[in-house]
């Protein structure tokens, strides 16, 4: 017989004694989160909290990408932001632009004329519809970059309505409006200077 063994009582009842302990232990951690859930107030939220904050930031990135893709001719990354049955309308006089394929074509034509392309954004706003599955956002751009060799600016703005289809936000429709520069009038002996060119649609 083992004599440095401990009894076989002693050492089931410390082994109790630690059983009882843990689960006093867990029991008194459990109540008191039940407690601090219990003391919080709830929360009521309608349909248009529970999409505001990460949607609205979800919205705001997708911009984000499409104006970068644009400025850089990454047409992969365009395409992400941008819905198969978009419709575009132009800050031009032409008609609107119907379809992925037919705007990817347009733009690509474009943004060969295009090298050295700055894009600002500014005083975006964003909403979301209550449903939570359509947003329309607005903001200003300044553009400027080399079109057909010659130095260009100009300034406008955008409208855009986006779906939510799946966890993406895409753009199914981009409405964009240049502002034209007025110039005083020159006198009868000045030689007027072309106006440098700018892209249809920046944006």
């Amino acid at each position: 017989m083992n004599t440095n063994r401990l009894p076989r009582p002693f050492s089931l009842t410390a082994y109790a004694a630690f059983l009882l302990i843990l689960a006093l232990a867990l029991a008194s951690s459990a109540s008191a989160q039940k407690k601090k859930k219990k003391d919080e107030p709830q929360q009521t939220t309608s349909s248009s909290d529970i999409v505001s904050v990460p949607d609205q930031a979800k919205i705001d990135n997708t911009i984000g990408q499409f104006l970068a893709a644009w400025q850089v001719g990454d047409l992969d990354k365009l395409h992400s932001t941008i819905a198969d049955d978009v419709s575009v309308v132009s800050g031009m006089w032409s008609p609107p632009v119907l379809g992925w394929a037919n705007y990817s074509a347009s733009y690509q034509l474009q943004r060969a004329r295009v090298q050295q392309v700055r894009l600002e954004r500014s005083n975006t706003l964003i909403r979301i519809a209550p449903t939570g599955t359509v947003a329309w956002a607005c903001y200003q751009w300044e553009f400027t970059g080399v079109v057909d060799g010659a130095p260009s600016a100009s300034v406008g703005q955008t409208s855009l309505v986006l779906e939510k289809r799946g966890s993406d936000w895409l753009i199914v429709h981009n409405h964009t409006s240049l502002v034209q520069s007025t110039t005083p009038a020159a006198p009868a002996s000045a030689v007027p200077q072309p106006a440098p060119s700018a892209p249809s649609n920046p944006n």
